[in-house]
């Protein structure tokens, strides 16, 4: 019998909280282990010998370590018994289909979203300049997938990706991924998403679907927005001041 599942991971992290989320749906037995991205504990060589990409996710499952999201939503949804079929379809051709939007999630929707949120409000508080430049070309990569998603993964009769009637590790790591523009400003925010009605209906959808979960493993980056918000008040009434976000933010 193999030992407990641990989880290596950062809630500011979008892959981080769909592996958590998976794992807290499907309640299974994991330890959630804290790897804190804004002290570099990613990069210490006791995580290194876990994933040597230094990055979160990962996962230890008795001798087997596993890194990257996409392959740790995988595996957990066919190594542990009683998992629903929705997460990952025995079917060959749905399952074929949930690696395809998984394949262009990262080159498409990902690079967009986490790009244009750094520049735009990240930065600072990674230590480095807002750069515009690299906003404006990631707002497009961001807008295009945005277009991809609502009239291509979006299209069918159910309310989730490929027009399935149950959510999948797709919708999971997708919607997570999506979440991160809470922390824009509501005018950037909006401007970015009302367009997208399917979209936005799908964001909502999934939501009801995991609840409580999903907010819960949200939670700290409701608390991360509002502290935006309330910056963005401050320099609304009394001009910029620096900030102060420390390294709290680690999208």
């Amino acid at each position: 019998m193999m030992t407990r599942l641990k989880v290596y991971a950062d809630r500011m992290s979008q892959p981080s909280r769909a592996v958590l989320l998976f794992c807290r749906l499907n309640r299974l037995d994991f330890h959630e282990i804290k790897v804190d991205i804004s002290k570099r504990q990613q990069l210490s060589p006791e995580f290194k010998e876990i994933n040597p990409m230094e990055k979160v996710p990962a996962i230890v499952h008795g001798n087997f370590n596993l890194f990257e999201s996409h392959a740790i939503l995988i595996y957990l949804a066919t190594a542990f018994p009683g998992i629903a079929d929705h997460w990952y379809p025995a079917d060959i051709h749905r399952r074929a289909k949930i690696h395809s939007v998984l394949d262009w999630h990262h080159s498409n929707l990902r690079h967009g979203a986490l790009t244009y949120v750094v520049n735009t409000v990240l930065a600072p508080a990674l230590g480095r300049p807002l750069n515009p430049q690299a906003a404006a070309e990631a707002e497009k990569v961001l807008l295009s997938s945005l277009s991809k998603l609502e009239n291509i993964w979006l299209k069918g009769d159910g309310a989730f990706l490929l027009g399935g009637f149950q959510p999948s590790i797709a919708d999971l790591s997708m919607v997570c991924e999506l979440m991160q523009l809470e922390v824009l400003g509501e005018k950037d925010r909006s401007r970015i998403l009302t367009p997208y009605k399917k979209v936005l209906q799908w964001i909502e959808d999934t939501r009801t679907a995991t609840n409580p979960h999903f907010d819960e493993v949200h939670n700290i980056l409701f608390k991360v927005k509002r502290k935006f918000q309330e910056q963005r008040l401050r320099e609304a009434n009394s001009g910029p001041e620096p900030n102060n976000m420390g390294g709290s933010s680690k999208m």
